[in-house]
């Protein structure tokens, strides 16, 4: 039987969404202290005790991490349009190749509003 855990990080970043209607609040640039929970899944290895170290997934993640904290979503490649289900998506593919048994990777853009990317 499989185990999924999750680490957490928050990054702070801008950006618009250029497809929303004219008028619409998210056109206007604005920022957000994103919160991302990367899930892994796998099996419990029976002499370590747990599925991944979680200093992996950071190890992992952080490359990432420092192309989006503190910058301009729109300006980075495959984030034109920087929805919650875009940057989640652009996430998965970016991490996916060094995590393989991510499983799934979740945004919070607000404290009541986000989405969780499963893969293809």
């Amino acid at each position: 039987m499989q185990t999924e855990l999750f680490k957490e990080f928050m990054f702070e970043a801008a950006h618009h969404l250029p497809n929303v209607p004219e008028g619409h609040k998210c056109g206007r640039l604005h920022g957000h202290s994103f919160l991302v929970r990367i899930y892994v899944a796998g099996d419990v290895d029976p002499c370590t005790g747990w599925v991944i170290d979680f200093a992996e997934i950071k190890a992992a993640f952080k490359p990432i991490y420092d192309r989006l904290d503190h910058y301009y979503l729109n300006d980075i490649e495959g984030l034109e349009n920087p929805t919650s289900e875009v940057l989640s998506k652009w996430i998965w593919n970016e991490l996916k190749p060094s995590l393989p048994c991510l499983s799934k990777v979740m945004i919070k853009e607000t404290c009541t509003a986000g989405c969780i990317y499963t893969g293809e």
